[in-house]
């Protein structure tokens, strides 16, 4: 197996890991030295590890981290989240949250997503803005804490916890970010309890009031549960489609192309969505863990091995896209990896390519002669990849 280093830091490969990822296509599997794990890039075998029940993230008995004791509150709370844990207890969560987090609930919110972008646009001021707090960051957060049930004037104070924690799962990490990611994890994790209780006593419309009444045969979800699964939502939630907006909107900006051309139908909007999310992706790893022995791709893994997906590598594969290198909505990003495959396959895709396909025509609309405003440069968190800012001249 080819050994490859590559710091994941490098300001080269911060702001082009693709460069990377062609170096090693075409091995099936290869060992990254810096992350000491068995990584692909390749399509097929990151679509069938996926979705392949022998590889989990759930790490087998016996094979499971320690980790420090000034951590503990986050990994209490991580250990409930539905991300982290393999049938039986996936497939109880995972029911839950299916029979609350329901198409119809989803489809409801188009009118307030449209509303909310008209809003934002609106309000823009002067002929520069920065989109990526303006419009990339408000929308997911606001749509989320709308179809929670959670106040909308916390939205700023639930990104600032969102971001601390999130930060546990980027290469950047130091006892610093993990004393503020602990801070924030207990502050939450108060703050949805509280919430919880309040609205056991007097429900509302809303998911969180759904979640604590769902029922699957009897079985529902422990507070535990319920807390970690609203704190899920919430950075889940916006987290990952802040940055799948900011980097569509800098794709489609550098395409050369009319921005309205992208737009012309719903059709059409969806396929720029999906072509976005596959050229340019806002998660580049998710990792498993081999839960017993298993012989794939000319490798022997055992049990308690992890294997590093790299799905923007695997959505750049030429053996699955032609011109893979190349934005072309034409194909409509058909067969991306961006939101996983199999069990753990992202449960709110539908409401981040909502937001999008509603949000993206108006800004776009509103300004047809946007261009950006010099280079954007993408921020040092991998395994996350995405804009440190994203300015923008509106006329």
């Amino acid at each position: 197996m080819k050994q490859v280093r590559q710091d994941p830091r490098a300001a080269d490969f911060v702001q082009d890991p693709y460069a990377f990822y062609e170096r090693v296509r075409g091995e099936t599997l290869f060992y990254w030295e810096d992350y000491k794990l068995v990584c692909s890039v390749d399509h097929a075998a990151v679509n069938a590890m996926l979705r392949d029940r022998r590889f989990g993230r759930e790490a087998p008995e016996g094979f499971r981290p320690v980790h420090p004791e000034h951590l503990k509150p986050f990994y209490d709370v991580e250990e409930h989240s539905i991300l982290e844990r393999e049938p039986p207890t996936h497939t109880r969560l995972r029911s839950l949250l299916v029979r609350a987090f329901t198409s119809k609930r989803i489809a409801a919110l188009e009118p307030e997503i449209a509303a909310l972008a008209r809003e934002l646009v609106a309000g823009f001021d002067g002929g520069r803005v920065d989109l990526l707090p303006a419009f990339c960051e408000r929308i997911p957060i606001v749509i989320i804490s709308r179809l929670l049930g959670v106040p909308e004037d916390m939205a700023d104070q639930l990104l600032a916890w969102s971001h601390d924690m999130v930060a546990m799962y980027q290469v950047r990490r130091d006892r610093a970010v993990e004393d503020a990611a602990v801070k924030a994890t207990q502050e939450f994790s108060a703050f949805i309890r509280a919430f919880i209780e309040a609205r056991r006593a007097d429900p509302k419309d809303d998911l969180i009031t759904s979640l604590i009444a769902a029922r699957d045969e009897g079985a529902k979800l422990s507070t535990d549960e319920l807390v970690t699964t609203c704190i899920l939502l919430l950075n889940a939630g916006h987290e990952a489609t802040v940055h799948g907006f900011a980097n569509g909107i800098k794709t489609i900006l550098e395409s050369g192309a009319e921005p309205a051309t992208f737009f012309t139908t719903p059709e059409r909007t969806l396929a720029t969505v999906e072509e976005t999310l596959r050229f340019d992706p806002p998660l580049h790893m998710f990792t498993r863990y081999a839960m017993e022995d298993v012989d794939a791709f000319g490798h022997s893994f055992r049990t308690g091995d992890q294997v590093g997906l790299l799905l923007a590598g695997a959505n750049r594969d030429p053996a699955k896209f032609a011109r893979a290198d190349r934005f072309d909505v034409e194909r409509g990003g058909v067969g991306h990896l961006s939101f996983g495959a199999g069990l753990h396959f992202c449960i709110g895709a539908p409401l981040a390519k909502l937001e999008m396909c509603v949000a993206l025509p108006i800004l776009f609309e509103r300004f047809p002669d946007i261009k950006l405003a010099g280079t954007p440069e993408y921020a040092d968190r991998y395994h996350f990849h995405g804009l440190e800012a994203l300015e923008v001249a509106l006329y």
